[in-house]
């Protein structure tokens, strides 16, 4: 697997530090004395002339790198993070390997057609072998973020990083879904998923920059006491910067999405590109069908399960190849990054408005971003009112929806409950009986 990212790893001690592993299991590690040679080449100095202290083991090893813990002379602890030697030529081998298999499958099967698929992971492992990118990717993401005090990204040491060699602060933390250290840290699982979501809803909606691999691996949990806690957000090696156009129609899918605006929701797919297969947006991102009467946030009814399953079995492989050809590459990343949020929101218990309000609200502030900087000081005060206005709309709606949900589920506690105290006074009655008898 290429697919490379940040996790935590338990040292003796049982404190979590950043690491770099594969998506899958950890890698074999190169030798120390072949990624001595890489330090010492990229940074042009012995690397006992750079490091204070420099641990020989790596803290983990990667599909294309593998990162050790260090001290500079001044005492700062880094993370040391070092691309394999002749990676990038081995890459472009397997691109190329790739590439030829797709083309032979496509001869095979006519229906499969998935380039566009190959072209994006071939540009976005291009970025990830540049650590240089990744490093920029890095400082814009906390420029992005400097007025959220939630959000910390590791500090970038420059004068000591290359194309194949990063050099970052090393920060401590835990995986964002470890449940066990959340509650021993007493940290609330729902605030976290909270300021998470609303990250990553300001990344995609307004500021149209995305990383690009937000698994639990990437995002730790730093404690800062009293409940209180950090997003350390790792790994920026994968960042997809959306289309200016794309993020405003994106923002206003959402708004569409919320208010189930179905005939907006299929202008939108035209514009998108993806015709009458946007009938299944709703179900992908909101769990609901185009005609659904069910409340937002709440679990379909059976009959629309049922509807859905025969829809979906009607699908051959050209409808699913001709609904991926058709999206444009800018939705492939926010489809994967949307499906690993909602993972990590599952494991943390959050309620499903969490998400939907995130996202309306980003949404909604995203939309009227670009109006703001067109609109002089008397109109931007219009539009702040007007967003405002509009969020409110919405989050009422979603804040309904949930009182519904709560609503029936105490119906139905109170019905089992009524239900169990008749058949209680039931027994007793027939017990006083016979016992009269």
């Amino acid at each position: 697997s290429w697919s490379v990212c940040f996790i935590t790893k338990t040292s003796t001690k049982g404190v979590h530090i950043n690491s770099i592993l594969p998506a899958g299991s950890e890698a074999t590690p190169c030798k120390y004395q072949d990624i001595k040679i890489v330090i010492e080449q990229n940074l042009g100095r012995d690397l006992h002339g750079i490091f204070l202290e420099f641990d020989e083991h790596p803290i983990a090893a990667a599909s294309i790198a593998q990162v050790h813990r260090g001290r500079l002379n001044n005492n700062q602890e880094v993370a040391v993070k070092v691309q394999y030697p002749g990676l990038e030529r081995r890459m472009k081998l397997d691109i190329m390997t790739m590439s030829l298999l797709s083309k032979y499958v496509s001869l095979i099967f006519p229906d499969y057609r998935f380039e566009k698929i190959l072209l994006e992971f071939e540009r976005t492992m291009s970025m990830e072998l540049d650590f240089t990118q990744e490093a920029k990717n890095s400082e814009r993401t906390t420029s992005c973020f400097r007025k959220n005090d939630v959000v910390k990204v590791p500090h970038v040491f420059w004068e000591l990083t290359t194309k194949e060699v990063l050099t970052m602060e090393f920060c401590t933390g835990h995986k964002v879904d470890d449940l066990d250290f959340l509650r021993k840290a007493d940290i609330s699982p729902t605030k976290v998923a909270k300021a998470l979501i609303e990250l990553f809803g300001e990344m995609i909606f307004i500021h149209g920059f995305v990383h690009g691999d937000p698994h639990p691996g990437n995002i730790l949990v730093s404690p800062r006491g009293q409940g209180r806690f950090s997003l350390v957000l790792l790994d920026h090696g994968i960042y997809k910067e959306l289309d200016p156009k794309f993020r405003l129609d994106y923002c206003k899918l959402w708004k569409a999405l919320i208010s189930l605006d179905v005939q907006k929701i299929l202008e939108l797919g035209e514009q998108f590109g993806v015709g009458k297969y946007a009938k299944y947006f709703p179900l992908i991102f909101t769990g609901r069908t185009i005609d659904s009467k069910s409340a937002l946030g709440t679990q379909i009814s059976g009959e629309e399960k049922t509807r859905i399953k025969q829809d979906l079995n009607s699908l051959g492989m050209d409808d699913i190849s001709s609904f991926m050809e058709s999206l444009p590459p800018d939705f492939l990343v926010i489809l994967r990054t949307d499906g690993l949020l909602r993972s990590i929101l599952g494991n943390l218990g959050a309620p499903r408005h969490v998400r939907l309000l995130a996202y309306a609200k980003c949404a909604i502030y995203g939309h009227e971003e670009q109006s703001r900087l067109e609109s002089g000081a008397i109109n931007r005060i219009t539009l702040q009112i007007k967003t405002s206005i509009s969020y409110l709309h919405l989050r009422i709606l979603i804040e309904l929806a949930r009182l519904l949900v709560q609503f029936n589920d105490y119906k139905h506690k109170a019905k089992d409950k009524l239900s169990w105290m008749l058949q209680k006074i039931s027994r007793e009655v027939l017990g006083w009986y016979k016992a009269l008898m």
